[in-house]
């Protein structure tokens, strides 16, 4: 957990009086201030096209965390940048988690590109890229052993596709809250230039792997264009995270494997090395 937003920042959003309250999730770096939650951001590019892009975007049946401006008209403050609080918890409810990212890509699709993009580092960009065979980087990360080894498996069989990117949601179970009768939130958009089907399978991919979802919850996706490749680009990237991430647990590995296993048929194609795993 980071320090609470110092009164500069909190002045500088108008919620100086108001005292920091910590909020779970995530990466536990949030912070409730009033009715704006204020968080650190990696990215200052990427925090204020995100904050324009969604200050006046609508969704039908969907609540969004919208972005607030500084007094002086900022996006980011000192490292901060600030939104307003949305009610809701996350919840298991996975098929209603993938129509609600269906209907935001929807509204996101006329979106140019984000020119942040193009130089984004870090883990997550590097296991978006090395799962897509887009990037010149090592594979080193990944280590030896089973997971090194079954997302090779799953390299042998990925192939080209000819689907539009357009910016999606790239975390959506766990960011998407739920509160009693009112419409889903979508809170934390995590930016990537990705088609939409591939979203999507990321997060049957979590549900499977961490949530317990039954794989036939996707069941109806199996008759998209392109669905299995989309999966099997979903499985290597959360395999990448699991495998490199400096805080991955062994349960988290276990999950992303097990969701492998379980997913496989609804590839409809033979992985070559995965039965001995």
């Amino acid at each position: 957990m980071t320090s609470p937003p110092p009164e500069h920042v909190r002045s500088a959003f108008a919620v100086a009086a108001a005292e920091p309250q910590h909020l779970p999730g995530g990466r536990s770096l949030a912070f409730r201030c009033g009715d704006v939650v204020l968080k650190p951001v990696d990215n200052a590019a990427e925090a204020s096209w995100l904050a324009a892009a969604f200050e006046q975007l609508r969704v039908d049946g969907i609540r969004i965390a919208r972005p607030v401006r500084s007094s002086d008209g900022r996006w980011v403050v000192s490292g901060w940048s600030a939104q307003r609080f949305v009610s809701g918890r996350p919840a298991p409810r996975f098929g209603e988690i993938i129509s609600v990212g269906v209907e935001l890509h929807r509204a996101l699709a006329g979106l140019p590109r984000p020119k942040f993009l193009d130089h984004a580092e870090g883990l997550y960009s590097w296991a978006d890229r090395i799962s897509w065979g887009e990037s010149a980087a090592s594979t080193e990360g990944l280590g030896e052993g089973v997971g090194a080894d079954t997302f090779a498996a799953l390299a042998a069989g990925r192939h080209d596709v000819d689907l539009p990117s357009q910016v999606v949601h790239g975390d959506l179970v766990g960011n998407v809250l739920f509160a009693g009768s009112a419409p889903p939130a979508v809170i934390d958009i995590t930016p990537f230039w990705r088609p939409p089907l591939w979203a999507s399978a990321v997060a049957v991919v979590d549900a499977v792997a961490w949530g317990g979802a039954d794989p036939e919850m996707a069941a109806a996706l199996q008759q998209q264009t392109h669905w299995r490749q989309m999966l099997r680009r979903a499985l290597m990237f959360r395999l990448a995270i699991s495998l490199a991430h400096p805080r991955s647990t062994s349960e988290s590995l276990v999950g992303v494997l097990s969701a492998v296993q379980l997913l496989e048929p609804m590839m409809n194609e033979n992985l070559p090395g995965l039965g001995a795993h």
